[in-house]
């Protein structure tokens, strides 16, 4: 992998736990993303990854600890207001709407750029008109650089399952944001699914400058695509580094990769 360019730190992950009755997600984890980065999560299953991305864009407000996004800090935040500040979010379970085609799912990713109100948009006339084909441009250059372009007025529910991930990644783009969240982009995918998803998040990472934070089980795409990873096992933090250092450190051998190799 080419060693990438990355900036100053654009998101800082402080202390957080989380807790749900008598149960810790998370305990005291700490961990920064810089501009431009890669950044993977990894951990065994129930390790705290999702409940951490949950974290980061307001779905749970953890009991302890700040995250703060180009030194401002979430404050109570929901998942809204988080992405106003720039955070965009793609889900382990696809939340796509299945009967809309896949031009009209981007589109909705376009909602927090819109400035005309719901009956303007509704009908379709002066303003609303001439926003919504402005936003139409930037959802049509996303379907082409995702080569998507034969199925954008296909219902989304159609398509096999590794085209319906990439019209996830499309939507999220389609907001536009400095930090980009990825949870499991390609769990259930075949092998060349896998290399494609892979090329498209390095071609954001590069062409749009676009941070990324990534969860993934897969190893050997994580130890190829990232910059750095961060470890997580029962909820706490046991690992923090480059993919060498990672794949080297012993505490981390035992509780994950031992298991996968």
């Amino acid at each position: 992998m080419a060693t990438r360019q990355t900036g100053d730190v654009v998101l800082d992950v402080h202390g957080i736990s989380l807790s749900f009755g008598g149960v810790k997600a998370l305990s005291d984890v700490t961990f920064d993303v810089k501009e431009h980065e890669i950044r993977a999560i990894i951990g065994p299953n129930g390790a705290g990854k999702s409940s951490m991305l949950n974290c980061i864009n307001g779905v749970y407000q953890p009991q302890q600890g700040s995250i703060s996004l180009r030194g401002r800090t979430f404050h109570q935040m929901n998942s809204r207001q988080v992405a106003e500040m720039g955070v965009a979010r793609t889900f382990q379970s696809l939340a796509l709407f299945k009967g809309m085609s896949v031009l009209d799912n981007l589109m909705t990713g376009r909602n927090l750029k819109m400035r005309t109100n719901l009956l303007q948009q509704a009908i379709r006339w002066g303003a609303a008109e001439r926003e919504e084909t402005a936003q139409r441009i930037v959802v049509e250059r996303i379907i082409d650089f995702l080569e998507i372009q034969p199925y954008r007025k296909t219902p989304v529910g159609r398509l096999p399952y590794g085209l319906q991930k990439r019209v996830d990644l499309g939507r999220a783009l389609a907001m536009e944001p400095q930090v980009l969240l990825l949870d499991e982009p390609m769990a259930g995918m075949n092998v060349e699914e896998k290399q494609d998803m892979s090329r498209f998040i390095l071609d954001v990472n590069d062409e749009f400058g676009t941070t990324i934070v990534l969860i993934e089980h897969d190893m050997g795409v994580v130890m190829d695509i990232s910059d750095r990873i961060v470890v997580l096992d029962y909820g706490k933090k046991i690992g923090d580094g480059a993919p060498d250092e990672v794949r080297s450190n012993p505490e981390v051998i035992s509780a994950y990769l031992g298991t996968v190799h």
